[in-house]
């Protein structure tokens, strides 16, 4: 049996979907869900003033393409004016930080896709020695995503730069790791392997 042959196809009319979203909203607008894809790709938009604390991304080199409104690209030494077209890149282990402009940041982000939790096993050959496998040969678990045990009908990934923790209300990002709700306003923030 051969796999199904995929179809090059328009996914998403970027200004579209900022301008379909609610007034206000933040957080991610839109998401790659295509199943089997090798990227993640998401629009996301933060509100006037919101900004994604600075922060350093270990494994994953990002573009990012401003889609509408402006704001600060926050590199850890300087910043750099972002506006509507512009394109950086974040490579991995870099640091950075977004601030949102007057007029809001919506951009897409786009990153090699990660691999979901694999849970190994060990087998024991017939001299006796231990061997750690798994799909893979991946030993032990490897970091959740989108859907924190590999996200939505068994497909990995992971929402780039911990979008599971940016508010969608005002944009700020929780230094924590498991905070329901956000710090500055109150508001519920996303359950994990909803982005």
């Amino acid at each position: 049996m051969h796999a199904p042959v995929e179809t090059s196809r328009v996914l998403v009319a970027l200004h579209e979907a900022v301008a379909a979203a609610e007034e206000g909203q933040g957080g991610a607008l839109w998401r790659l869900a295509e199943r089997g894809r090798q990227l993640d790709a998401n629009l996301v938009r933060l509100s006037a003033g919101a900004a994604v604390a600075e922060h350093v991304e270990s494994e994953l080199d990002v573009l990012l393409v401003v889609v509408d409104g402006d704001g600060l690209l926050d590199n850890g030494v300087e910043r750099r004016a972002l506006e509507p077209g512009a394109v950086a890149w974040l490579p991995r282990t870099a640091r950075r930080g977004l601030l949102a402009g007057p007029n809001g940041l919506a951009y897409l982000s786009v990153h090699q896709r990660r691999p979901g939790l694999r849970i190994g096993f060990r087998t024991v050959d017939t001299e006796g020695t231990a061997d750690a496998g798994g799909a893979g040969g991946s030993s032990g678990a490897s970091q959740g995503g989108e859907g924190g045990e590999g996200g939505e009908g068994g497909e990995g990934g992971e929402a780039p730069c911990s979008l599971d923790r940016v508010c969608p209300a005002c944009g700020r990002m929780s230094g924590e790791t498991d905070a329901r709700y956000c710090a500055r306003c109150g508001e519920e923030l996303p359950a994990r392997g909803t982005l």
